[in-house]
């Protein structure tokens, strides 16, 4: 765990001014460079020490067996896990016959700087051998934005102090030796040397090593070539073997001289190419990136950047630490999304291999929302690949009995890949999570031609899975029973709110859809009777509502469970999955992440204004957040309920879950949802955003301690901005057409070059709910108990 603040606080840059070899693995997730196509975790230059050594290429992955202890019908026979590909990063060094390694010697300082605006990881440092030799090491490096398969680093050393002969040693190295996990279940599954060699190439300055994988059949070449500046007695060497290709570059060094490596890297990988078209596909990648060398790649990462950030910053006036954070948050989303192009999202992103590289629901729901209103080309590719992924989820649900499409829990490729079926295949709410996705997206974008020809099928196939898993009682009302919503320690339960409110959205969504594009209803075998069933469905969905308490149920039954001892439970207790067993969690009122709180943020049409407050009030003290999802929900509801403390506080905890490893692994990569939720939090949050079918809504509250927020939209062709103060709201459209919005219930009309400001309304005061014990986020900015404004 990262024990006090790791990195200077500064706006657009995370600066490492020490190393602490102690928390290694933890800087590594946080240096990580991606563009969601190729990932390098930030690893020293040198290779060694690491804490998690990690090469990722999105899809590339290994299949093993699932271990039952009783095998059942329908379990998933094979699961898949991220695998550690060919390692390019590496850049070892000799200092007069000493390795360069920072566990001897003496370093004399040693900073890196993730420069977040020009999409670069800068190293500088200065160290003394073991010999008493003296030399200054700088790299940068970065992972191409605009170059899909394309990583690059340039490597510098200067002699200090006398003339130092010194070796640099660029690799290619495969099958690294991972270090072994520490049985947390959520960390990833470390599959030993899973690359099978095919061929290994050395020429000039230029290295190649191509691998197979020996389950999953996935071919991956890596390619590198270098540009080598240094005095004139200057030599280099090549040299490959299976597993390792090496560029030896060998120097003397008077002080005061350098010598200099550019090295760019380009991968790819195929599970249907030969090896001779996917080495002539690095080769030619390669190729293309020499053409403006570095300082290109670096200009085109520049400007790729400035214009996201002119869509997409949020500016934060009150808090350094979120100012950094949800600028680090927007960095790293966009890296996992950027280039994935019919890729998944892994819920880690690029950055590590934990929970085996797989994709979740959370990818629709808390990293889709922050993407489809700041870069919304990389939605539509994220969806396509769930479409792709279609056959695999038609096969799960005829498995299963069921028509239509069942999306897996987790996975890499589009199997199911979780052997815990109540909370894998049990968790059907997934399916409506890519539904809710794809209407947000189109709602967002107006893209019909993405509607015809993704939208529809992904919303017919789910629809059909509802309609075919829930039933009309005698009374005509419409259950779904035996799933599993968010909340992980609730399970097989009847009517999960949640579920039940984004099916019936689902159900609607497709009903209309199939109205819109009747020729490609009719391709899909859908009917006027089956689209009319969907709305009956919809129409009949039954909504669990405790009228005693006067609050809406988890899940049918939810409120008369027994209450989690929560006094009797100690703080080292938490997460309680780790130390209480699955079965007395679920027959409990103990919730591991927002659910119902999740239902009124989702479907917050259901719910009037004392609703959203009596059920906040009543879950909040069983939320126990043993998930990094639930922050960020808790936040938006939190604003809304008029608990701006409460709200900030909870802001506070996602914006900081990586950049202070509040949830202990890190290590294994990044939260990308958490990250995104930051987002979600200010935005939805104290911005009070709201999507009403194909209109934006408004209704923003700062907390006390925030003096402005400034955040732009890309909705329907333009581009809105939005700049809250204390008192009043000011939109303005900084591109685009006039549009009309919603402040606070009221009609607004924003015109090009002509802001509007509307007042911000008096607060109405609530008591603030209690957590459970322990649990309680951190206050930020204050002493005392927590109060409203």
């Amino acid at each position: 765990m990262i024990t006090q603040r790791s990195y200077a606080v500064e706006p657009w840059t995370v600066r490492e001014t020490e190393l602490n070899l102690d928390v290694l693995a933890q800087s590594e997730s946080v240096f990580a460079l991606s563009n969601g196509h190729v990932g390098w975790r930030g690893n020293l230059d040198e290779g060694e020490p690491h804490g998690l050594p990690g090469t990722y290429l999105n899809g590339v992955h290994e299949v093993h067996p699932l271990p039952y202890a009783e095998a059942g019908y329908g379990y998933p026979e094979s699961g898949q896990t991220v695998i550690n590909v060919t390692n390019g990063k590496i850049l070892r060094l000799l200092v007069d016959d000493e390795p360069f390694d920072l566990r001897y010697g003496r370093l004399v300082s040693h900073e890196r700087v993730l420069d977040m605006r020009r999409g670069v990881l800068e190293r500088t440092c200065e160290w003394v051998s073991p010999a008493g030799s003296a030399v200054r090491l700088r790299s940068t490096r970065l992972v191409s934005l605009t170059q899909r398969s394309i990583a690059a680093v340039v490597f510098e050393v200067e002699a200090l102090d006398g003339q130092t002969r010194v070796v640099i040693q660029s690799e290619l190295v495969a099958n690294e030796q991972l270090p072994d996990t520490d049985g947390d279940p959520r960390a990833a599954v470390a599959l030993q040397a899973p690359l099978e060699p095919e061929e290994h190439f050395s020429s000039g300055s230029r290295l190649r090593l191509v691998h197979r994988t020996r389950n999953s059949g996935l071919r991956v070449a890596v390619a590198a070539d270098h540009v080598v500046s240094g005095p004139e007695r200057t030599t280099v060497s090549g040299e490959s073997h299976p597993d390792m290709a090496r560029l030896t570059v060998t120097s003397l060094l008077e002080p005061g001289q350098r010598l200099r490596v550019e090295k760019l890297v380009s991968h790819g990988w195929s599970g249907v190419r030969s090896l001779p078209a996917i080495r002539d596909q690095a080769d030619a990648a390669l190729a293309a990136a020499a053409l403006g060398g570095f300082g290109g790649l670096v200009r085109e990462q520049e400007e790729y950047l400035s214009d996201f950030w002119a869509r997409a910053d949020v500016e934060v006036d009150g808090d350094e630490e979120i100012q950094q954070a949800v600028r680090f948050a927007l960095f790293h989303v966009l890296q996992a999304g950027a280039r994935a192009e019919q890729r998944a999202i892994p819920a880690k992103g690029l950055t590590g291999s934990g929970y085996d590289g797989h994709a979740f629901w959370d990818t629709e729901m808390f990293v889709l929302p922050v993407l489809t209103y700041t870069a919304p080309g990389a939605v539509a590719e994220a969806l396509r690949w769930r479409q792709n992924t279609l056959p695999a989820a038609r096969e799960r649900a005829a498995q299963l009995g069921l028509r239509g499409a069942a999306f897996p829990w987790r996975t890499i490729e589009g199997q199911e890949g979780s052997a815990y079926w109540p909370a894998g295949t049990a968790a059907f709410h997934v399916n409506a999570d890519i539904a809710h996705a794809a209407v947000r997206y189109v709602s967002a974008t107006g893209d019909d031609d993405f509607e015809r020809d993704t939208g529809v099928e992904l919303l017919v196939e789910t629809a059909r899975l509802w309609r075919s898993l829930g039933h009309h009682d005698h009374h005509g009302a419409f259950h779904i029973d035996g799933v599993t919503g968010p909340d992980e320690y609730s399970a097989i339960a009847d009517d999960n709110t949640y579920t039940n409110l984004m099916a019936r959205a689902n159900l609607l969504a497709a009903a209309d859809a199939v109205e819109r594009h009747p020729k490609e209803a009719e391709q899909l075998g859908v009917d006027d009777e089956e689209s009319a069933a969907w709305r009956d469905a919809a129409e009949a969905m039954h909504v669990p509502f405790n009228p005693t308490l006067g609050v809406h149920e988890q899940h049918e039954g939810f409120t008369r469970y027994q209450s989690w001892d929560f006094a009797a439970t100690r703080p080292d207790q938490y997460p309680l999955l780790l130390h209480f067993p699955y079965f007395d969690l679920y027959r409990k009122q103990v919730v591991k992440q927002a659910d119902l709180v999740l239902a009124m943020y989702a479907c917050g049409s259901h719910f009037d204004d004392e609703q959203v407050a009596r059920n906040f009030a009543y879950y909040e003290p069983l939320t126990v957040r043993d998930s990094s999802l639930s922050a960020c929900v808790q936040a938006v509801i939190a604003a809304q309920a008029g608990h701006l403390r409460l709200a900030y506080d909870y802001a506070a905890e996602a914006a900081l879950m990586d950049l202070d490893d509040l949830e202990h692994n890190t290590r294994d990569g990044l939260h990308i949802a958490s990250l995104a939720g930051t987002w979600v939090a200010l935005v939805a949050g104290f911005g009070g955003t709201r999507r009403a079918g194909d209109m934006l809504a408004f209704a923003p509250r700062l907390p006390e301690k925030f003096r402005r927020l400034v955040f732009s939209l890309q909705f329907r062709g333009r581009r809105l901005c939005v700049d809250i103060g204390q008192h009043d709201a000011t939109y303005s459209l900084l591109s685009g057409e006039t549009l009309t919005l919603h402040h606070h219930g009221e009609p607004v009309t924003v015109q090009p070059d002509t802001p509007v400001t509307r007042p911000v309304p008096p607060l109405t005061p609530r008591p603030t709910p209690e957590q459970p014990p322990h649990r309680r986020p951190n206050a930020r900015g204050r002493d005392g108990e927590d109060g409203e404004r």
